[in-house]
């Protein structure tokens, strides 16, 4: 394991956009996050292709590669935040140099098709990624106090911390219409089977990760905590085949609990649907399963580590998340490795 050192205020952010272009953001959207970032005391640049849009609203394989090189490479980035998502993270994998990524170890964040990206990094390097906000998350102008304070507590704090459930969340299209927001009441995660558990967090969304699946790629799941979500793009019958291709990897019988972010009302993945998906896998029998998770496409998520260690508790009367750091010598030791 390879631990990034924590970030600070002062420290400079790099935006890199490894799926999905910077152009697809609305100017308000990008001024919003650019204030936000820096009131929370960051410094941010832009890479040099991020903007560049094709016919896939991305840029070029080589383009995304270079700005992802000079992002690890520079001395002066101290964190390296996504743009957005996507649908092409994976065309990068076999081209990234990852010995300059190990040797210059930093918090790389983002969530969605960036699961590819920071589940293979971790997989090929040891160094322990991050799923969280993008860039243009930090563009939301409302109900962004939860999602703020956890990218803090995981990016900042060298401490355990306890991740609980969010009191409102939202699957609303704010960055079409930011001061309409429809908020929800959060009745808390959804205990599916109870228990607890400690282990290696991995994931994130679950179709791109699978996208690893046979490859160098792909992390092992041995004495895993599972974080996996799906956006408004999946259905009941698509989720249920997803998992249970992730449950026909070889490593999947060292997984100790599994939480399932928040599904987008849009995909159809009702409580008692996905109950039923849960109850017809045998292989998830006795495993501590938490739902309606404050992670994934719905508003506000945590942060949380890929590779980092985690605690989950899953019980009727009460559930959380702890996510576990190293200890101060350990914590330096690692830091001190490859750089």
């Amino acid at each position: 394991m390879l631990i990034p050192k924590k970030i600070q205020a002062g420290d400079h952010i790099r935006v890199v956009s490894p799926s999905k272009s910077l152009s697809i953001l609305s100017k308000e959207t990008v001024d919003i996050a650019l204030q936000r970032l820096g009131e929370l005391g960051f410094t941010v640049s832009i890479s040099q292709h991020a903007s560049v849009m094709d016919d896939f609203g991305s840029s070029s394989i080589e383009e995304r590669i270079e700005d992802l090189h000079d992002a690890f490479a520079d001395k002066n980035v101290d964190i390296i935040l996504t743009t957005i998502g996507g649908h092409n993270c994976n065309q990068l994998l076999q081209y990234l140099d990852y010995q300059l990524i190990k040797q210059n170890p930093k918090v790389l964040v983002g969530y969605s098709d960036i699961t590819a990206l920071a589940n293979a990094i971790y997989a090929k390097t040891g160094l322990v990624t991050y799923s969280g906000p993008h860039f243009s998350t930090f563009g939301m102008k409302k109900g962004m106090d939860y999602t703020i304070d956890y990218f803090q507590k995981c990016l900042m704090m060298r401490d355990p911390f306890t991740v609980n459930p969010s009191t409102h969340w939202s699957d609303d299209a704010w960055y079409l219409d930011q001061e309409n927001r429809n908020f929800h009441v959060n009745r808390g995660w959804t205990v599916m089977q109870e228990g607890e558990a400690e282990g290696i967090s991995i994931g994130g969304n679950l179709c791109t990760l699978n996208l690893l699946q046979g490859t160098e790629y792909m992390p092992s799941l041995e004495e895993s905590i599972l974080f996996l979500e799906d956006d408004y793009l999946t259905f009941p019958e698509n989720f249920d085949r997803d998992l249970q291709t992730l449950i026909h990897q070889p490593s999947f019988k060292g997984v100790r609990g599994i939480l399932i972010g928040r599904f987008q009302r849009k995909s159809g993945v009702t409580d008692d649907l996905l109950q039923k998906i849960i109850a017809s896998k045998k292989e998830l029998r006795g495993l501590p399963i938490l739902t309606n998770v404050d992670f994934g496409h719905t508003s506000p998520m945590f942060t949380f580590p890929i590779g980092g260690r985690v605690k989950m508790r899953a019980m009727k009367n009460g559930s959380n998340l702890v996510i576990q750091e190293l200890n101060k010598m350990e914590y330096s030791r690692n830091n001190n490795n490859d750089t």
